[in-house]
């Protein structure tokens, strides 16, 4: 019998919220299982998000392009991989791409939802599953319940956790010199989850009369830039954060902000896990599966939604996200003390 740890690899193959989301699981099965070393997969752009939290004993950032898969960028990963002979898998995503690399990996136990589509066999690349359950809740918890599969029990808490790197934090504080800002994410990845830029600059006006110094970010991409153009036409003079392409660092200045604010997006679950207070403001997407978790966090809901769930921008004559006026956005701020420390 061997008495090294057992060795333990979960995978993440999904987008950068859904990857935040899953934390409280990685958390919950480093709490039941304290002397394994875990080990986490994820695609190279997110693996930022990872590189600091303290229970985890290595990240393993894959190389990806969507819609494809590049056997010659991978295979030197793969087999580095299997050379780790981990006990035990679990593939919280559960896709095609994860149930082939979770049977390419080769551990003994291999985790995954029970769930009919994808590609002919894939729900065999698992040789354990756990049904899905009837209703879908919140994100977190059902990650939690794939844990189920190996009689892990829900963590205390559902709040997401990650650390931004403290060697970044001089950085940080040049791009963002004045400490307890409102941070306002203006786009995001769904155009029609983003909040219309007249009701961002009527907010404004309402954020500084009320002692808060106000800057705006956005991601980059041409769609992201326009808006932030037109924002300044509605609003010259707003404070801008300069662009971040390295994700670390964005973390890094994120973790300055007094209260972040946006959508339904990534840097929402950011900001949450970072402990960072924030308000998201949702339209066409559930709150009651997305929405952050925790006492510090509120939510704002628009009005009834009529898009097509499918569809990247609203389809309706009335955006639903846009029933959430400034002056209710307003109010939700004054629960935060303005520069509080």
């Amino acid at each position: 019998m061997s008495l090294r740890p057992e060795k333990i690899l979960a995978l993440q193959f999904k987008y950068f919220g859904d990857a935040v989301l899953m934390t409280p699981a990685l958390r919950a099965l480093h709490t039941h299982l304290p002397q394994a070393h875990i080990h986490l997969l994820v695609p190279e752009e997110i693996a930022p998000l990872f590189l600091h939290l303290p229970w985890l004993a290595r990240v393993w950032p894959m190389p990806r392009r969507r819609g494809r898969a590049s056997l010659r960028e991978t295979w030197p990963l793969l087999r580095a991989l299997r050379r780790e002979h981990f006990d035990r898998s679990v593939d919280f995503a559960s896709n095609d791409r994860g149930a082939i690399l979770s049977r390419i990996i080769g551990s003994r136990q291999r985790l995954g939802w029970d769930e009919p589509g994808g590609f002919l066999g894939r729900r065999f690349c698992y040789n354990q599953r756990v049904a899905p359950g009837e209703k879908p809740g919140h994100e977190s918890a059902r990650f939690v319940r794939l844990l189920s599969g190996w009689q892990i029990p829900p963590p205390p808490s559902l709040e997401p956790e990650i650390h931004a790197d403290t060697a970044l934090a001089g950085k940080a504080n040049e791009l963002l010199p004045q400490t307890r800002v409102l941070l306002c994410h203006i786009a995001c990845s769904m155009p029609k989850n983003e909040w219309p830029l007249p009701h961002w600059a009527a907010f404004h006006q309402l954020a500084v009369a009320a002692g808060w110094p106000v800057v705006f970010t956005t991601p980059r991409g041409a769609r992201e830039a326009a808006r932030v153009t037109e924002l300044q036409r509605l609003l010259p003079g707003a404070r801008i954060l300069p662009q971040i392409n390295d994700l670390q660092l964005f973390l890094a200045v994120l973790a300055r902000a007094g209260v972040f604010i946006s959508g339904d997006t990534g840097p929402m679950h950011f900001a949450a896990g970072l402990g960072v207070p924030a308000i998201s403001l949702f339209g066409p997407s559930s709150p009651t599966r997305w929405a952050p978790i925790g006492p510090r966090h509120q939510i704002l809901v628009g009005g009834l939604c009529g898009c097509d769930g499918n569809s990247t921008v609203c389809t309706t004559p009335r955006h639903c996200i846009a029933e959430i006026s400034p002056g209710q956005l307003a109010a939700a701020l004054e629960k935060f003390p303005a520069g509080r420390s």
